[in-house]
């Protein structure tokens, strides 16, 4: 006999969801359902910087080593060195 995926439960709500999406309309709904009210904050800015291959080769190696992305370790360098010298 199959034994049953824990997962399965899931799997099967959302066929079922899905299904009623694409089977009804659901205009009368959505207008019973209250209103989302939120503000979104798009001010955060990237900005990138070139790193030459050695540089970068020997941040990726420290990275790979401190087990946390090239980027948060270059992030949290700067941010060190700037609490130095502000």
């Amino acid at each position: 006999m199959k034994k049953e995926n824990a997962k399965t439960p899931r799997s099967a709500a959302i066929k079922e969801l899905v299904e009623r999406f694409d089977s009804q309309d659901l205009g009368e709904e959505l207008e019973a359902m209250p209103e989302a009210n939120f503000e979104v904050d798009l001010q955060r800015k990237q900005h990138l910087f070139v790193l030459d291959a050695e540089t970068a080769g020997k941040v990726q190696e420290i990275a790979r080593k401190k087990r946390v992305p090239s980027q948060k370790l270059i992030e949290d360098w700067l941010h060190e060195k700037i609490n130095e010298v502000g």
